[in-house]
């Protein structure tokens, strides 16, 4: 081999060692770069996941600011509301248990349904549904429209309920009773304001007029029957009575049904007073029915 022609070798294998050496830097530096991108991310990783821990465990030991409180609350007030659960603790929300703040309300006297939930990050929302009374019951009682009884402050109640006096036990049987009468008792825009039940069973209704019905234990959709298709009569047998004897403050007391084909009739006296009571009782009870 000449001398020019090792130069040549010479000269080619110094090119491809400069090459390799060039390709060799910048794969390092690639390296480098992708080691360095790496680092960064897990470091940004490491920091978000730290900031977002803070972050948690910060809101989990944050109080409940908020209560909302809502529902069909016609005879509950918020302040009931508030008192009741004014024991539970508060101060962590992820900690209040809910079901407690349930029982509290629950206990409330006209509360007859509650739900509660939390709503992230610091609010309780509690509904409330009220009793919805239909009567009272034996005097110090009352008795909500699935013939439930419960006992709350009547002085709440701004509207006028009909007294319902039965055994224990008998409420469901009374209010049912109660509703059927009223129905037949509606086609002669009367009602019944007071319902008695004895101990043997034996029914006694008190009408929106004052009149008093003896319907005994027996067939008593019959004899309330019996009596609207009478009580017409009655009446105008109750006008010729005033009309002959002059006593305008006449007025029928009782009517006893129970009998198998007829029936017997008392009569009262009513003073001025009374008449002047059971007028206001009457237009008051028409006022708040329709």
């Amino acid at each position: 081999m000449s001398i020019k022609q090792q130069n040549t070798t010479q000269k080619a294998n110094q090119k491809i060692s400069q090459k390799a050496n060039q390709q060799g830097q910048t794969s390092a530096l690639s390296f480098g770069l992708g080691l360095l991108f790496f680092v960064v991310v897990l470091f940004s990783l490491i920091t978000i996941s730290w900031w977002l821990t803070q972050q948690f465990v910060g809101q989990e030991s944050a109080p409940v600011t908020s209560i909302v409180i809502s529902g069909e609350m016609s005879y509950s007030e918020r302040s009931d509301i508030t008192n009741a659960i004014e024991q539970v603790d508060m101060g962590n929300f992820f900690q209040v248990d809910v079901n407690e703040v349930q029982n509290h309300v629950l206990a409330l006297p006209w509360v007859y349904s509650v739900s509660v939930r939390k709503q992230w990050p610091n609010e309780l929302k509690i509904y409330v549904v009220d009793q919805k009374p239909v009567a009272l019951w034996n005097g110090n009682f009352l008795i909500n429209q699935l013939g439930q009884v419960f006992q709350a402050d009547i002085k709440r109640i701004n509207h006028y309920l009909p007294n319902f006096f039965g055994p224990e036990g008998t409420e469901v049987v009374a209010l049912k009773n109660y509703m059927n009468f009223n129905a037949l008792l509606d086609f002669k825009a009367l009602s019944i304001d007071e319902l008695i039940l004895s101990e043997r069973f034996s029914w006694q209704l008190t009408l929106s007029d004052g009149v008093t019905l003896n319907l005994g234990r027996e067939e008593r959709v019959e004899r309330i029957q019996r009596f609207m298709d009478v009580y017409p009569i009655i009446k105008a047998q109750l006008k010729a009575k005033i009309i002959a004897e002059k006593h305008k403050n006449q007025a029928v007391d009782y009517i006893d049904l129970r009998y198998d084909t007829g029936l017997a009739v008392g009569w009262k006296i009513v003073d001025s007073i009374s008449q002047h009571k059971t007028q206001n009782k009457l237009q008051k009870t028409i006022i708040k029915i329709t």
